[in-house]
This record gives C-alpha cells, sequence and structure tokens, in this order.
C-alpha cells in the first residue's frame, strides 16, 4: 500500500518529486538532504507519541510555513460516509443527526472535540475550483482526449488509467466529464459516490495527467458533446459500462465515428476494494482517531492554560484522557 501512496502523491501537479519513507519527524537534516527551502503543513497540529511538535526542529529554524486546510475535507468524514451507508452528502444542505453523531464518536474523548481531528461541510466555491484548474486551452496539434465516470475517492486505479490515456498521444489534452451524484448513484447504487461531485471535482483537477473537467457530464457521450470540445478519442476503462436509462450504449456515438478505445490500466484498485479494505479496519482506524484526537486535546488544552495564567506562573498538564 504504501507503493499505492507514493504513486498518488506523484500524481498532484504540484510535486515535483517525493521522498519515499520520509521520517515522521522533520528535521533540518531532511530539509538540507533534498534541498528543500522551508517545509509545509496545514494548521492542524502533528505529535509524536510523547506528545511532541513533530516540526519543533524546522519552527525554531524559521522554515516552517502554514496554509489553512480546506474546510470540510477529512479522512474522518470520508470514513462515516463509508461505514454509515447515508446518501445526505450528495445534495443535502446539512449533516444529518446520525451521521454527525457517529462521526463525533471516531474521538470519544468526553471533554470536548479536537478542532483538527473532527468533521464539518464542505462548501465549493469559484475561487477553488480556480486555484485547481490549470487555465489551459487545447492548442492546435493537440490530441484531445475525453474520459467520463465518477472518479470516486479518486485513487490509483483511476491514475493508472489516466495514466497510460496520456501515453496515447504526443500532445494529449485530456478532458474528463465527471457525473452528477444522481446519477453515479443510479448505475452504482448503495450510497455511492462516497464523494460528492465538488469533492471529485478537485481530485480530479489536482492530477497532472488532466487539463479540463466537465462538471455533471452527461452519462451518454453524445455528438453535440463531442463537437463542442472537439474530441478526438473517447476512452474508457476495463469496469462495466453500464446501458444507459433507456437502454443504450452510453458510448454508441464515439464507437460509430471510430475514436473509442478500452484501455487496460494495468491496476486493478476500486473504489468498492477500498471501501472493503475501510470497513474490514474498522476498529483498527476509530481506535488510532481517538488516540490522535486524544493527544490534541491535550495540547489544545495546555495552549488555552498558557494563554490566561499570568507571567511567571507554573503550569501543570493533564495526560490526555483514554479511548
Amino acid at each position: 500500500m504504501m507503493e499505492e501512496r507514493y504513486k498518488m502523491v506523484q500524481a498532484i501537479k504540484w510535486v515535483d518529486e517525493i521522498v519515499a519513507g520520509a521520517p515522521y519527524v522533520t528535521a533540518l537534516e531532511t530539509l538540507d538532504k533534498y534541498n528543500c527551502d522551508f517545509c509545509v503543513h496545514g494548521n492542524d497540529i502533528t505529535l509524536t507519541v510523547d506528545g511532541r511538535d513533530t516540526y519543533e526542529e524546522v519552527k525554531k529554524a524559521g522554515r516552517y510555513r502554514e496554509c489553512k486546510r480546506t474546510q470540510g475535507v477529512s479522512t474522518t468524514d470520508l470514513v462515516g460516509r463509508m461505514l454509515l451507508m447515508t446518501k445526505a452528502h450528495h445534495s443535502s444542505r446539512e449533516l444529518p443527526s446520525e451521521y454527525q453523531e457517529y462521526t463525533d464518536s471516531f474521538g470519544k474523548c468526553p471533554r470536548s472535540h479536537s478542532p483538527w481531528t473532527g468533521v464539518s461541510q464542505f462548501l465549493q466555491t469559484s475561487q477553488k475550483i480556480i486555484q485547481f484548474a490549470s487555465g489551459k486551452e487545447p492548442e492546435p496539434g493537440d490530441t484531445i482526449i475525453y474520459v467520463a465516470g465518477a472518479f470516486d475517492l479518486f485513487h490509483i486505479g483511476h491514475v493508472s488509467f489516466l495514466e497510460k490515456v496520456y501515453q496515447l498521444a504526443e500532445r494529449p489534452y485530456i478532458i474528463a466529464g465527471l457525473h452528477f451524484d444522481q446519477e453515479v448513484n443510479h448505475y452504482k447504487g448503495k450510497n455511492y459516490p462516497i464523494m460528492n461531485v465538488h469533492e471529485r471535482t478537485l481530485s480530479v483537477l489536482a492530477c497532472r495527467y488532466v487539463a479540463e473537467v466537465v462538471i455533471g457530464a452527461p452519462y451518454a457521450v453524445t455528438a453535440n458533446l463531442l463537437d463542442h470540445f472537439k474530441v478526438d478519442l473517447v476512452c474508457h476503462g476495463k469496469t462495466e459500462v453500464v446501458p444507459d436509462k433507456d437502454g443504450s450504449d452510453p458510448y454508441k456515438e464515439p464507437k460509430r465515428r471510430g475514436i473509442f478505445r478500452q484501455i487496460n490500466s494495468g491496476n486493478d484498485l476500486t473504489t468498492d476494494l477500498i471501501v472493503q479494505r475501510i470497513i474490514k479496519n474498522r476498529l483498527e482506524y476509530e481506535a488510532r482517531n481517538q488516540k490522535k484526537e486524544a493527544r490534541e486535546l491535550a495540547v489544545l488544552e495546555a495552549i488555552k492554560k498558557r494563554e490566561v495564567m499570568p507571567e511567571g506562573a507554573a503550569m501543570q498538564v493533564e495526560g490526555p484522557c483514554e479511548a
């Protein structure tokens, strides 16, 4: 699974190089070894087992930068959706009470909940999309390739497929069509997609192989769509193609034009398999998350005490509550 994570991160368009097996505690030695000017992390705290800040050394050296985490995007949230099998995340404006209670239970410290290991609602904005979009228009000589699907829980299977598609042309321009949540649920069933269309859009836009995303693409690849984007090639992986609601083949038009290609990515990982992994390791994940939140709460309380105590006063920090 480590190899999966390495390839996933390498596929992010803002990443130039990855360090495999990087130490959990970031040291100046690591930054110097890989010619890094500074280290960047989100505004959530990361601690060692004994409660030490993993970025303490680089912070003291002035080689640490921090950026805000995207509100409403968390592993806790996604795992909760998989385990509860709800559809509330598709188009709902609010989190249902049973879903909120379940995700809250990942951290069972009775005092409160950590602001870094919680669940909130993701709100899409045009500015977020602009930050992720390449802004690159197709140029003369580019081969415009269209791919469509759910791209749910964007994973290494998707990356392997897009990488193969990218290799089909000397100058590929890949357009990914993302189906709306209701459309995905129609052909996938259960509570799919796990991620809503706004979250899936940013995931796909972050991939270095994708130039453009069609949000809410039609399930059937129509003549109008092909002509509008001047598509040269339409590709699909080895996953099953469910007929359209009228029983027709959604790839009928590109097949008629002779521009349809089925691609074998060489990777068998699917969204279903990821969900199965999570369900299988549910108890282990919940226990790990509760311990993580307990450590974070201990640090948060220590920070609050430091802010209100008079200068020079001694401070005693209580240990984290047990999960």
